[in-house]
C-alpha cells in the first residue's frame, strides 16, 4: 500500500486514536519529571517506565529498554533514556524519532491558572507542565506509530528508532556518552526531533534554524560578611550595588547585547510584525522591544543574554545590611556560526574586566552548547514538507528559532549522513517553561498525522 492509498485511513486512524493520545499525554503530565538537581529522580525514573510502556504497547519494536550513560567528565550516570528499534527490511530507510520526557521545574503554582502538574483542557488547550515541551512530542510519536499500524499492519518494512532523552531540560549532559555507547542501535538515515514548534495553530513549521546557548552561575562578592547599612552605607559596596552595575555592562542603550567576540547570522525572515511580537510574548502597555534588526533576525540570528534567576534575601526576609554575595543565573544565546566555548570565554571575560569596585567574582555550573543550521537539501526535506502539507493543508514555514537544541550538533557530528528534521507541536501560545504552559489539541492532532503520513512515506519508498 503506497502512502497515498493509506493518507485516507491514516487521517480516520489519527482522529480514533486521538482521546487515548491526550489521556495517555495527561498520564505522562502528572509525573514532575525534573531532571534538574534538588527534585526527586525518582520521579523522572517513573516517567521513563511509563515512556517505556507506552512503546512496548506499540508491538512493532524487537528491542525497548531503559537505559543511562555517564554525565560528561564524571562517572555519575545521566537520566534514564528510553531507546526503541526495529529492523528496517527490503532496502528501507530507517527513522530515528526523539522527543525528551523531563520537564522544566514548575515555577510558582500561584502563577498557573491550574496545578501544573494536573492536566487541564480549558477550550481547545491542554495546560499543564510539559503538556507540550516535550511529552506532547513523546506522544507524537507514540500516536502516529499506532496510526501507523491500524492503517497499514505491524509488518512495517521502515526501519524504526525511539530515542527519548530524559535529561534535556537539564543540558543533556550524558548525551553525547549515550551517542556514542548506542552508536550502532541509534543508526538512521532521517532523524526526527520532535521538539521544536509551528508557526501559528493553523501552519506548520519546519526548524532550519537555532540558537545556542551558554549558560552558567555567576557569583558577586565584596564583603566577608553582612555588615550594618547604616553604619557602612556610603563608602562600602554591597554585592547587590556591584551586581547591578555589573550586568548593566552586558546590554547598550537599544537593549543589545554588548560583549564584544560574539558573532551574528545573516538570513531572510519572513513577516512578523512589532504587533504580533507584543502579542505573543506579552508586552505591557508602554513597553518597547529591544535591539536592532528586523524582528525575527534578532530572536533567530543574533546573540541574546538573559538574567533568568537571582538568590539574594528576600523582601520579606531583608534586613538593613548590606548584601555580601549575589548570585545570578546567566543564560546567553549564541547566533548560528557562533563557536560556543569562544562565546564563554568572550563572556567571562567580559564580566571580569567590567567588575566594578574591585568585586570578586565566580563561575560555576557551566554548560554550552552549539548553534545549528539545518541542510535543506535533501530528500528527507521534501518528504517532510509534503506529508505538513497534506496534513495541514497549508505549506510549511521554513523558520528560525531563537531557543536552543545543542545536542542536534551531537547528533550531526556523530552521524554526518544523517538528514536531520526538526519539528514539533508547540505553538506560539503554548508558553513552554512559563507559567500555563500548553498544547493546543489541533495543532497535537495535526503533527501527529504529519509523522503519520512521513512514516507512510519511508515505508513506501522505493
Amino acid at each position: 500500500m503506497t502512502h497515498e492509498e493509506s493518507l485516507p485511513g491514516l487521517a480516520d486512524a489519527v482522529d480514533a486514536g486521538l482521546p487515548a493520545a491526550i489521556a495517555d499525554l495527561s498520564n505522562l503530565v502528572r509525573i514532575p519529571s525534573v531532571a534538574w538537581e534538588g527534585f526527586d529522580f525518582s520521579l523522572v525514573d517513573a516517567s521513563a517506565e511509563a515512556v517505556r510502556t507506552l512503546f512496548e504497547q506499540t508491538g512493532v519494536f524487537e528491542l525497548v529498554e531503559i537505559r543511562r550513560a555517564p554525565q560528561e567528565g564524571t562517572d555519575e550516570l545521566g537520566r534514564p533514556a528510553v531507546l526503541a528499534t526495529r529492523k528496517a527490511r527490503n532496502g528501507k530507510p530507517t527513522i530515528l524519532l526523539y522527543a525528551h520526557h523531563d520537564v522544566q521545574p514548575p515555577g510558582d503554582d500561584a502563577q498557573w491558572d491550574s496545578l501544573p502538574y494536573e492536566p487541564t483542557v480549558r477550550g481547545d488547550r491542554l495546560y499543564g507542565r510539559g503538556s507540550a515541551d516535550d511529552k506532547a512530542g513523546v506522544m507524537s510519536h507514540v500516536a502516529a506509530i499506532r496510526a501507523l499500524v491500524d492503517t497499514v499492519g505491524p509488518d512495517l518494512e521502515l526501519g524504526l528508532v525511539v530515542f527519548i532523552e530524559g535529561e534535556e531540560e537539564f543540558g543533556s549532559r550524558s548525551f553525547k556518552n549515550f551517542l556514542h555507547e548506542n552508536k550502532d542501535d541509534l543508526a538512521a538515515d532521517v532523524m526526527v526531533v520532535a521538539d521544536s514548534g509551528n508557526w501559528d495553530t493553523e501552519t506548520p513549521a519546519l526548524t532550519v534554524a537555532l540558537r545556542g546557548n551558554v549558560t552558567f552561575k555567576l557569583r558577586v562578592s565584596t564583603l566577608a560578611h553582612a555588615s550594618h547599612s547604616g553604619m557602612f552605607g556610603g563608602a562600602v559596596p554591597d554585592a547587590m550595588l556591584a551586581a547591578i552595575r555589573l550586568l548593566a555592562t552586558l546590554h547598550d542603550e537599544n537593549g543589545s547585547v554588548a560583549v564584544a567576540g560574539l558573532v551574528s547570522h545573516t538570513a531572510e525572515t519572513p513577516e512578523y510584525t512589532e504587533q504580533t511580537l507584543r502579542d505573543e510574548a506579552g508586552l505591557l502597555d508602554g513597553v518597547t522591544p529591544v535591539g536592532t534588526g528586523t524582528i525575527l533576525d534578532r530572536l533567530w540570528y543574533q546573540p541574546a543574554l538573559t538574567i533568568t534567576g537571582i538568590d539574594a534575601p528576600t523582601v520579606q526576609n531583608a534586613s538593613n545590611t548590606l548584601v555580601p554575595s549575589v548570585t545570578v543565573k546567566v543564560s546567553m544565546r549564541l547566533a548560528p556560526g557562533q563557536n560556543p566555548d569562544a562565546a564563554y570565554e568572550a563572556l567571562s571575560a567580559h564580566l571580569y574586566d567590567h567588575a566594578p569596585f574591585g568585586a570578586q567574582l565566580e563561575i560555576s555550573d557551566v554548560d554550552k552548547g552549539s548553534p545549528f543550521l539545518v541542510d535543506t537539501s535533501g530528500w528527507a526535506v521534501t518528504e517532510a514538507t509534503e506529508a505538513m502539507l497534506e496534513a495541514w493543508g497549508k505549506p510549511a514555514v521554513h523558520v528560525g528559532v531563537g531557543g536552543s537544541i545543542p545536542f542536534i550538533a551531537d547528533l550531526v557530528e556523530l552521524f554526518p549522513q544523517a538528514q536531520v528534521l526538526v519539528t514539533g507541536v508547540e505553538d506560539p501560545d503554548s508558553r513552554a517553561h512559563s507559567p500555563n504552559e500548553s498544547l493546543h489539541l489541533g495543532v497535537f492532532r495535526r503533527g501527529i498525522l504529519s509523522e503519520a503520513i512521513l512514516l507512510a512515506k519511508l515505508n513506501s519508498r522505493t
